[in-house]
């Protein structure tokens, strides 16, 4: 395995790790759980994502009965939660968003769930335009201080509201935000190539990206349309639909010619297109989603393929979806 630190942070991070999103309590049972955390803690995985909202809760849930389960070394271990959208179907007003009392109470309910006395990671899971940045600061460093999270951050914010949120943090002698849990694939690039590159400059921002994959999109597996009893056609995932239905032909096209610049490095589509994510020095650390271990395991072949990956492959592959 290969470790980075999570941008300016001491904190290093297995480059793959492992999600529980649309998966643990969600098809994958008690069982296959056990075993997917227990072969991605043997090849090095140290890393493990979770939220408040998936299966509302249950993935939590799910996730800290294995890790104990397993007797895995806590101080081995980086677990995170994100808090935003709630763990119900119909939250009450203090039940979702970014309020001192939703950041508080989730938190707790997290540490729960998980079995754990604090967790490494805490992720704003969205911005929350009815709380003001000073409230959300100021109740993540509370929170840190109280010893319940060690780094706070936040996932699919616009640049501007983090920089307001470090710069607040950093005139007011508070903790700001170290990481940020952007979408990064072939297919969506501009946040972390773009948008937060002063982030990183200024800050020290880390990332750990998500869908590097475009949710199975590059692997092929929609090529022939979305099957029936894949994720994108369950109705809570036709959000994830976008990407597959639009300019279909072309983008058909272009993930036929990963696979072929895949099969002329003896590589998988799959593995290609995690190994161009982790290409990004910028990136911290790769979340994978697998229902197997098997789909694990040739995922995590992807490190290979980034040390036989040149900058004319990245670049055919970017060519591929301009």
């Amino acid at each position: 395995m290969l470790y980075r630190r999570m941008g300016s942070t001491g904190l290093q991070l297995s480059a793959l790790s492992f999600g529980t999103w649309a998966t643990f309590g969600v098809g994958v049972e008690r069982g296959t759980a056990r075993d997917l955390v227990a072969c991605a803690y043997d090849q090095g995985i140290n890393f493990f994502d979770a939220a408040e909202t998936y299966a509302n809760g249950e993935a939590e849930r799910l996730l800290g009965d294995v890790m104990v389960d397993l007797r895995l070394p806590r101080d081995a271990l980086v677990v995170s939660s994100k808090v935003f959208f709630g763990s119900v179907d119909t939250p009450r007003p203090t039940q979702h968003g970014l309020s001192r009392k939703h950041l508080r109470d989730a938190c707790d309910q997290a540490l729960r769930r998980l079995r754990l006395e604090y967790l490494d990671l805490y992720f704003c899971h969205r911005p929350d335009p009815e709380v003001s940045i000073a409230e959300i600061v100021s109740t993540m460093d509370l929170l840190i201080r109280q010893g319940k999270v060690l780094y706070w951050g936040t996932s699919e914010w616009p640049a501007e509201l983090i920089r307001e949120a470090a710069e607040f943090a950093r005139a007011n002698g508070l903790e700001p935000p170290r990481m940020e849990q952007p979408q990064y694939n072939l297919l969506a690039r501009g946040r972390v190539e773009q948008e937060y590159t002063s982030l990183f400059e200024d800050f020290g921002l880390g990332t750990t990206v998500w869908s590097p994959l475009a949710s199975g999109l590059l692997t092929g597996k929609y090529n022939d349309g979305i099957p029936a009893d894949s994720r994108l056609a369950h109705e809570a995932y036709r959000w994830l639909q976008k990407p597959v239905l639009t300019d279909r032909a072309r983008r058909v096209a272009a993930v036929r010619g990963l696979a072929e610049i895949a099969a002329s490095m003896d590589a998988t589509s799959a593995q290609l297109a995690l190994a161009w994510c982790l290409g990004n020095p910028r990136v911290s650390t790769v979340i994978l989603g697998a229902t197997r271990t098997a789909q694990l395991l040739e995922n995590l072949g992807a490190l290979a393929v980034l040390e036989r990956m040149d900058p004319g492959t990245r670049t055919r592959m970017e060519a591929l979806f301009a």
